[in-house]
């Protein structure tokens, strides 16, 4: 009689087990199927790095987005999610289930912003344009791009990663690092120029040799088909062994630059001058886009030494300094008298 009632008990006490463990259960899977608010309004969450899983759950408690921080952190758990919380700007709702939080969180679906880097920006306009967006710090942003240890990851040749910060619109979370979004833009430029690679080796040039010269191209003129007619002028140059004379490279070579180019500054050594300088510059003066980069490899074909600027936009092309000469006079005002007029392509 005795083993019988144990027995009982022991089913009795094994069946109240269950039933807590079921309503347990039942609890929790209702929890995280569950929103805490049908009509929640939508809030921005930022999850610094290094908070933890419960540190997460307390804050959603506090803003009820979810009704238990307990359940969330043991379904969390349980799940091994605890150190998966991802740091980021995130967009959470009170009428989201938390299963559907947890996983927002955990694989990192973070806000992000879309930013546009116009063709021909250098590394100082590109780090304005995440600073002012507030995605990253741009003296951060700049002293990365110089680092020789960053150059040397991405295996570049030269003074920066000026030149391969490929322009585009990239969608960036908030507290990108710097590096993630050099990363960014440096894995564009492989996958649009990979391709171009061999049409470099068919002109006998380096890839470095027609990035820097499609910074130039990029730098000159704004007009898509005056590009390989641009790109011309310079190799031929390049082909006779004349400088090439472009007042971009000077300017770049300028630190803090007032707008004014002068005779003298024309004259001052730098290793971007090319006034001074025969061949290219040191680096690139810009990060050219694909329709620069693609009018150095396919240029147009043409006996053109020189250009000037007929004041909308477009250029006027001579073949002999006698005729840019004429063409300096026609287009520009007192042209005579201006600064390097005599041999300059631009």
């Amino acid at each position: 009689m005795a083993r019988f009632s144990l027995k009982r008990a022991i089913l009795l006490l094994s069946g109240l087990l269950f039933l807590v463990i079921l309503l347990l259960v039942v609890s929790a899977v209702r929890f995280l199927i569950t929103p805490a608010e049908q009509e929640g309004r939508e809030q921005v969450l930022f999850v610094q790095k290094g908070l933890s899983l419960n540190q997460v759950a307390s804050e959603l408690e506090r803003r009820n987005i979810i009704v238990s921080k307990a359940l969330f952190g043991l379904w969390g758990k349980i799940m091994g999610s605890s150190r998966r919380i991802k740091a980021g700007e995130y967009r959470l709702s009170p009428n989201m289930p938390p299963i559907r939080i947890l996983e927002i969180l955990t694989t990192g679906a973070v806000i992000t912003y879309p930013v546009t880097f116009p063709e021909g920006y250098t590394i100082e306009q590109i780090a304005d344009v995440l600073d002012s967006n507030e995605l990253v710090e741009k003296e951060e942003f700049v002293i990365l791009a110089h680092k020789p240890a960053v150059l040397k990851q991405y295996n570049i040749v030269g003074p920066s990663l000026e030149g391969y910060l490929y322009p585009d619109t990239y969608h960036f979370p908030r507290g990108i690092s710097p590096s993630a979004a050099i990363d960014a833009m440096i894995s564009r430029f492989r996958q649009l120029t990979g391709p171009l690679e061999k049409r470099a080796e068919v002109l006998g040039m380096t890839m470095e040799e027609v990035i820097i010269l499609a910074s130039i191209v990029e730098k000159e003129t704004g007009l898509g088909d005056e590009r390989p007619k641009i790109a011309s002028v310079f190799l031929n140059r390049l082909k006779q062994g004349m400088r090439l004379e472009s007042d971009p490279t000077v300017i770049y070579g300028i630190n803090g630059f007032n707008g004014n180019l002068t005779r003298k500054d024309l004259e001052e050594p730098t290793l971007y001058n090319t006034y001074v300088i025969r061949g290219l510059p040191i680096g690139p003066i810009a990060n050219p886009g694909l329709e620069a980069i693609k009018a150095v490899l396919f240029p147009e074909e043409t006996d053109y030494l020189y250009f000037v600027s007929k004041n909308d936009g477009s250029h006027h092309f001579s073949k002999t300094l006698s005729d840019h000469n004429m063409a300096v006079r026609f287009y520009q005002r007192g042209g005579g008298e201006s600064a390097g007029q005599n041999d300059n392509p631009s």
